[in-house]
Formats: C-alpha cells, structure tokens, sequence
C-alpha cells in the first residue's frame, strides 16, 4: 500500500520550514492511566512541599548519577559526604540483593481489617506480607510465596489463587506482584578505583544545579533507592514547575506546534495530572514515571524557551471539578470527537470526562463516522511508519487505515487468544459508543470466538508496523470489513480504516493547537475539553 497523509490545518509552508527544526519534537503523546485507578487523590496546598520525585530509571542493577559541574553525592539519611568530584560519574550498585518473591495481593484496607485477614491467612498455614501505602491510606496483604521471574510457575500460582477464593481469603479481583522481603539494604557506590557503601539511599546535588542520571540531563538532585521490587530507581527530585519545563515539550512539541495557548493548556493539564498523581507509585519510592504510562518527561535536556513560558504563565494553576484535582487524561488525536471516560474504560461516568466534537480549522467539525466516510478520507498506512518519523502537521493520524494479510490477522489473533486459533473468519464489532469507538468486538476464528471490549481492543488487535513488529492499534474508532479476492471471492484478508491516535478521553493534543491557532486561550481549550471545570491557583 502507498502512504497517503491527511493534511492538517498548520499552513503548509510551514510545516516545510518547521520539519528542518525538529530536534525536540515528535508526535504528541498522553498518559494512559485509567480515570478510577486511584489517579486523582485529595492533595491540598497544605500537603504539597512543591517538589515531585520521578522515575526515570524504574529498574536498574546499577545507576549512574553525575553532574559536569562541581557536585557531591551525600547519604540521605545521614547527610554524610561520600564523594565530591567535578565534571564525573559515579555507579551506585546493591551489595547484597533482597531477594523478591511472587505475592498475591489480596486486598488494601483499614489497619484492623488487614489485622483479621492476615490472622485467618496465618492460621490456615499461608505466607503473609503487609505493606502501608500512604498515599491512599490503606495497608496491603500479600499472601502466599513463589519465585519470581524469571521461574516458570503459573500454573502453582493460579492453582493457589483459586485454592484462597475456594477458602474465602482472597476474591477473584487479586492479583499478582513481586514483592522484596524486608531488611537491610546496602548501596555501593564507586567513583574511579574507590568505593564506600552506606545503608541509605543516595543523592547528587551539583553547583549548577544540574545532575545525570543515566546520562540524561535533569534539574536539581538525583536519587538512587531500592525500589518496590528489591532492584535500584533512579529518580530525579525537583520543583514541579521544573518538572514541568521537561514535560510540556516531550507531550506537545513547542517547533511542530507553537502555538503558545495549546501550551499553556498543556502545562496545566500536565501540572493537575501531577498533582493530582502526587504518591501514586509511592512503593516504589517516586509518584509518577517519566514515560506514557504517567506523562512523558524528557528533562532538562528537552527543555524549550516556548514551553518555558508556557509553564511559567500559568504557575501553579490547576483544573478542579467540585473543589477536587480533576483526573486531567489527555491524548494525542481525537479522530474528530472525544470519548466519554466510560467507553475507554471500566469506570463510572465522570462529569467533566464527556466526549466534545473538535474544533478544525477554526471550524466545528464533527459528522457521525461511517465506513463510507472513513474510506473516502485521505489517510496515513500504519505499515509505513516508523517510529521517529515526524510530519509538521496537527497530526498524521487523524484518519489512518491498516491491511492484514490471513497469515497476520491469525498471527495477532493468535497472540492476544495465548493459542493458536487458526484462521480468523469474521471479526465484528458488537457495540459503539456516543462517539462512534468500538466498545465490544468479537474474533470469530477456528478455534472459536474471543471477545475484547473497549480500549483494551487496541492491544488485542494490532497492526504490523514498519519493522514487522505487532503494535497496539493506534484508537478504537475504527470500522473493519473482510478482503476479498475479487476472482475467486476468497477471504484474503481484513481491512481497517479509523481516526486518531490514544485513548480518546479528555484533552486532544493536536485538538488544542487548532483552537490555539483559531485565536482561543488556554482557559477556554481546556474548558471545551474537560466540561464544567474550574481553574485554580493551586500554588
């Protein structure tokens, strides 16, 4: 198949003299966090000390901090100098490993409630484990006791589960994690042909105020700590404004889309998702990651003077519903209208989450999507891109189609089903949403029927990239029909053809740039997309 793009509203001479400047940018991303995955919390002003801690190494067995001023790394606790140094690197390892275990998670409730489980647990001969989570005020019970990956034990593990639910300790809704076994923890850190170790975790602070973590350029001071799972986080603490300037162009490139206002939108949805995700991942010793799973963070090194002012115009305000952070979710390309929360996930309706038509090119512009229309629409191929690529438009995914051959959609199918199933014969989307998403759909195939419902589809049904690899399907609106051998009548194949990119709940990206450039300020983009809110100076 041949690339076909959709043009959008940025004027096209533009887009030509923007792609040489593009060293920044990349298609806007969002955060795929579900609205009732305990993302949105109470955090008062009280509460907040106006720092936040990211996870930009998740897991490691050895970090590497440094800086290429003057700096000096100090135990936490303590305050101890381990090392100084100028412009250097120093590697921070375990010297002994807590050894981590397979638990089931069985609950997270009251103090005296856990109390009772994990009594009964114990008196039935089980393996237990409490942990307290601050951030949502409830304590954690783990029972049971298997090795972690990369042991091969599913089958022991669900057999166990299903002997607790027979038993009555656990419900069908627990779930697997690893877990590290209390005790002491010793960090080594080494710099040339020296070494220490010290119990505490470990900090760098610089001259400059500049550290690396990595390699990779952050503001303000570098962290290493065991995580959750018993292996080393690197994490970068620093002020949320500053966290913010190594945000907003990593979601919504400031060289592709200068439109200040989209930014200053941006900056705020980013700044209520922070705040409002504040101890989310407190187990693991930060509150949010710097990838797609929370929002995208690029550090000091992906800082920009436009996104800059962005932040900085809009300090401290935040998005509120009913005096509460709202859950701020936002994503790339709508495809034309937004999604209410409910049909991208299992959850309740959510006020401010209703699905809005997008503003294109100073115009509304939404018609009820059909087959016919989608075809007719100029769009991109998935099997032609790349990741990196980069095209100055509001977004090449505004409409876009994919083909898979028998042997692939089998090969896909086959994948989500954990079995082989053969040939796929039909694949029908049961139910749609108010916006036309697909909200259930069934794969008929050899090995009989599999179901999937709302924006889980995308992972179920994948496309084949560039480089051959299964991709989740860029958004569930989309229309599917089989291919045909025009001769012999054959299936052959099937046929996608859909509109946007992400989960389609909340603040579009590209959505934000047209109604930036249609002359609309920040505080009416975001009061289109998240309906009956407020904005706030929350700090």
């Amino acid at each position: 198949m041949r690339l076909r793009i959709t043009r959008g509203p940025l004027r096209t001479a533009l887009a030509g003299a923007l792609l040489l400047l593009a060293a920044c940018d990349r298609d806007p991303t969002g955060p795929s966090a579900r609205p009732d995955d305990g993302l949105r919390r109470d955090v008062t002003t009280t509460s907040f000390n106006g720092r936040i801690r990211i996870g930009v190494v998740p897991t490691a067995t050895s970090v590497t901090i440094g800086s290429a001023a003057d700096f000096t790394i100090r135990d936490k606790e303590t305050g101890t100098v381990l090392f100084t140094g100028t412009n250097g690197t120093a590697q921070v390892t375990l010297e002994s490993v807590i050894y981590s275990w397979y638990r089931l998670q069985v609950v997270c409730g009251s103090e005296s409630a856990v109390a009772t489980r994990k009594a009964a647990a114990e008196a039935a001969g089980y393996p237990t484990f409490t942990e307290f989570v601050p951030a949502a005020n409830c304590t954690r019970l783990f029972l049971g006791r298997f090795d972690p990956p990369p042991a091969s034990n599913f089958a022991a593990r669900t057999a166990f589960k299903d002997r607790l639910v027979a038993e009555g300790h656990s419900g069908t809704d627990a779930f697997w994690v690893v877990k590290a076994d209390p005790g002491a923890t010793v960090y080594r850190v080494t710099r040339g042909s020296q070494s220490v170790t010290t119990e505490s975790p470990v900090v760098l602070t610089s001259s400059d105020g500049i550290v690396t973590i990595g390699g990779v350029r952050y503001r303000d001071m570098a962290e290493v700590r065991v995580n959750g799972s018993g292996s080393l986080a690197g994490i970068n603490e620093l002020p949320m404004e500053e966290y913010l300037y190594g945000v907003v162009p990593r979601e919504l490139g400031p060289i592709a889309y200068p439109y200040l206002e989209a930014l200053k939108a941006q900056s705020v949805a980013a700044r209520t998702y922070a705040l409002s995700g504040l101890g989310k991942r407190a187990s693991d010793g930060y509150d949010l990651l710097a990838t797609t799973s929370d929002q995208v963070y690029g550090g000091y090194s992906a800082e920009h003077p436009l996104s800059t002012q962005a932040v900085d115009e809009t300090a401290g305000v935040a998005a509120v519903h009913g005096g509460r952070l709202i859950s701020a979710l936002y994503h790339s390309t709508s495809g034309g209208h937004t999604a209410d929360n409910e049909e991208a996930y299992a959850s309740a309706p959510i006020a401010y989450l209703r699905g809005v038509p997008i503003v294109q090119r100073g115009r509304g512009m939404w018609h009820k999507p059909t087959l016919q229309r989608f075809k007719a629409d100029n769009r991109t191929s998935l099997r032609t891109v790349r990741r990196g690529d980069l095209e100055a438009d509001w977004s090449r995914y505004y409409r876009w189609s994919f083909e898979w051959t028998m042997d692939e959609i089998s090969q896909v199918i086959s994948l989500y089903a954990g079995q082989p199933v053969g040939k796929v014969l039909e694949i029908n989307v049961l139910e749609r949403g108010p916006s036309g998403r697909a909200l259930l759909i069934e794969y008929v195939t050899e090995a009989g029927t599999f179901t999937d419902t709302k924006d889980r589809i995308r992972s179920s049904l994948k496309f084949i990239d560039a480089n051959g690899n299964p991709t989740n399907l860029l958004s569930t609106l989309f229309f599917i029909e089989p291919l045909k051998d025009k001769r012999t009548k054959q299936l052959i194949g099937f046929a996608a053809y859909g509109g946007g990119w992400g989960h389609g709940v909340g603040l579009s990206q590209v959505g934000a740039v047209g109604m930036a450039e249609d002359g609309r300020t920040y505080d009416q983009i975001l009061k289109h997309f998240y309906t009956n809110i407020d904005l706030v100076r929350w700090y």
